[in-house]
């Protein structure tokens, strides 16, 4: 499984990275209501860090991010699972194809926290190399004052045509 097909289904949802329910049953290649009835039948595997059910105000919104039909409606909102919570999925399905894809997974979203890391490094740099302006402006222009200031004291020879000759006027 390609990781930038999982990394396109990882959501922040509650100032967390998690992907849904349907989603990761499209993933494990089983219906979604199977893999919500395995969930609920080992519940206690899933707490709140784990796992939660979108309001329907968060769905709505994500709706919007993702191609999802309207009709027929949802009679129950999708659960969101956390990196530990799809972790834990794979002791709630044991099949082969759900281990080769919980790897995926896991593997997806160590990508996506070193990606993170290197955005959160790279933003820290340019805002030192930002902060560095002022004091680089400030030595530049002291630079370019002190050359004008030293030209404007030498005193140079003039060349040129020198009018000695003065004219009567009429």
């Amino acid at each position: 499984m390609e990781i930038e097909i999982i990394q396109n289904k990882i959501f922040e949802i509650r100032g967390q990275r998690v992907m849904l329910d349907f989603d990761l049953a499209l993933l494990y290649n089983v219906e979604n209501k199977a893999l919500k009835q395995a969930i609920r039948r080992n519940i206690t595997r899933f707490p709140e860090d784990f796992m939660f059910e979108l309001s329907e105000i968060e769905f709505n919104s994500l709706r919007s991010q993702i191609v999802t039909s309207k009709r027929g409606g949802v009679r129950y909102m999708p659960f969101a699972f956390t990196e530990q919570g799809i972790a834990m999925l794979s002791s709630v399905l044991s099949s082969e194809k759900a281990i080769a894809i919980n790897i995926s997974i896991i593997r997806a979203f160590v990508t996506l926290r070193q990606f993170n890391l290197t955005y959160s490094e790279l933003k820290e740099r340019i805002v030192a190399i930002e902060s560095q302006f002022p004091d680089i402006y400030k030595a530049l222009n002291y630079l370019v004052d002190k050359d004008i200031n030293i030209i404007n004291e030498i005193e140079r020879n003039k060349i040129g045509y020198k009018n000695d000759i003065q004219r009567d006027e009429p």
